[in-house]
């Protein structure tokens, strides 16, 4: 049996992750964690063959915590598992040395692929995005948003909710949301906060955007 840390602050998302993996007979949850530091001792205690860790802790980044285990000459398999799931999140987990990188919203037999992975490779990164990510950061001129997703970049950076950029542009609030989730995947973006932020370093949008302000 592979022997498996959970590491999260919240203990539901653990409890989840703990069914999920003892349903599963090649896994055993041999503890769990909710900060960096927790999670360092049980790793001390217990040397888990796969740490599940999730990026934002009390104490810590899960991301530092991996580059502490990886410069320590740590050679189990890590999970990256986040609802942070911008290419900027991904290649972080990447440097940082993690074996796989899997957003929360994955269903639970990803989740556990990754473990998977994780154990038999721990050094080679997997991610279900990796090929578009690296698309999108080798691309000279940026992503190719259409002139809608420019418009409803725009608003976004001005602040606008989905019915304000529906009022303004005429269109449904489902057709509004189908082009803002469009802008997020061409941008590698999990969220809002990540879509401007790479948009501004793209030089999509201007800082002067009242949403940026």
């Amino acid at each position: 049996m592979t022997t498996v840390l959970l590491v999260d602050d919240h203990e539901l998302i653990r409890h989840g992750l703990r069914r999920a993996f003892e349903r599963d007979p090649e896994f055993e949850v041999v503890g769990e964690a909710g900060s960096v530091a927790e999670a360092l001792a049980v790793i001390r205690a217990t040397a888990p063959e796969v740490v599940i860790m999730d990026v934002r802790l009390p104490d810590g980044n899960g991301l530092d915590a991996v580059k502490k285990l990886r410069a320590a000459g740590e050679t189990m398999g890590i999970v990256i598992l986040t609802m942070y799931a911008g290419d900027d999140q991904l290649f972080g987990a990447l440097e940082a040395g993690a074996s796989s990188f899997v957003n929360k919203d994955a269903p639970a037999e990803e989740v556990l692929a990754a473990a998977r992975h994780a154990a038999a490779s721990p050094s080679s990164f997997s991610a279900s995005d990796l090929a578009d990510a690296m698309r999108r950061k080798m691309a000279p001129a940026g992503p190719s948003l259409s002139p809608r997703e420019k418009e409803v970049l725009k608003l976004l950076a001005d602040g606008l909710a989905v019915s304000g950029i529906a009022k303004a542009l005429f269109i449904s609030e489902s057709t509004t949301k189908t082009h803002i989730s469009k802008v997020y995947e061409k941008l590698g973006a999990g969220n809002r906060a990540q879509a401007l932020m790479t948009a501004l370093r793209m030089g999509l949008i201007s800082s002067d955007s009242d949403g940026l302000k």
